[in-house]
């Protein structure tokens, strides 16, 4: 294992607090159905499960820093009923037991009757909600996979941190964690780790707007100048 800055936990923040994304993604950028074959087949997706044989012994103590300290959990509708037909059933485990005692917060224009405890369902406006929920006090909220919110959360520019795990295959297809119409951020890496079977685990805040430079010398050469032309020209 090689690791630098495990970590962080998520905490408790005073006044405005922040939304973190914590997301499996293959190293092309997939995150859909990570967990199992079942979990979301929408768009001919075979592949679901793909996590599992490189889920090795430094994953597991990875997030269950995550989930050690009090959150709110912000989850989209489908990975909701995921979560909700599995964990109420596990709470003998770390994971469990702290989405039991989190405050559950469900995007959805179809659920209507949660059954989950401790479950609030945001039906409107949902980013301008969630910005709501930013502003008061209270533990940090954790979204957790929720393609399809997290879409909507990049483009109200809403995320402060990603928690990404990049798992060494390649899918070729389906839903991505940025995908296109992201709003271009600057990021800093703030811990990161590498399990045996190679999974990346790394933290990232935003920074603000993408600062660029250039390596081009100062005074281009006349092929440079050239190319330059032959670009423009199509």
């Amino acid at each position: 294992m090689i690791g630098v800055a495990p970590a962080p936990e998520v905490g408790f923040t005073a006044g405005m607090r922040k939304l973190i994304s914590s997301t499996f993604v293959s190293l092309d950028g997939i995150m859909q159905a990570p967990g199992g074959p079942d979990e979301d087949r929408s768009g001919g997706f075979t592949l679901g499960g793909w996590t599992v044989p490189l889920f090795d012994e430094s994953v597991g103590p990875w997030l269950d820093r995550t989930f050690a300290a009090p959150f709110d959990l912000l989850l989209g509708r489908r990975t909701y009923e995921i979560f909700a037909a599995y964990w109420p059933h596990h709470t003998d485990s770390l994971v469990g037991e702290a989405f039991s005692r989190a405050h559950k917060y469900v995007a959805s224009h179809r659920l209507v009757d949660p059954t989950w405890e401790s479950t609030t369902v945001l039906s409107e406006n949902v980013p301008r909600q969630v910005e709501r929920l930013k502003e008061q006090d209270g533990p940090d909220l954790l979204l957790q996979g929720s393609g399809n919110l997290i879409q909507s959360l990049l483009t109200a520019e809403l995320i402060d941190e990603f928690r990404v795990l990049v798992f060494p295959l390649l899918l070729g297809s389906g839903k991505r964690l940025f995908a296109e119409g992201t709003i271009p951020t600057g990021l800093r890496l703030t811990a990161h780790e590498a399990s045996p079977s190679g999974v990346i685990m790394a933290t990232y805040e935003r920074t603000g707007p993408v600062a660029t430079g250039s390596f081009a010398d100062e005074v281009p050469s006349q092929e440079e100048l050239d190319r330059r032309r032959r670009h423009l020209q199509g």
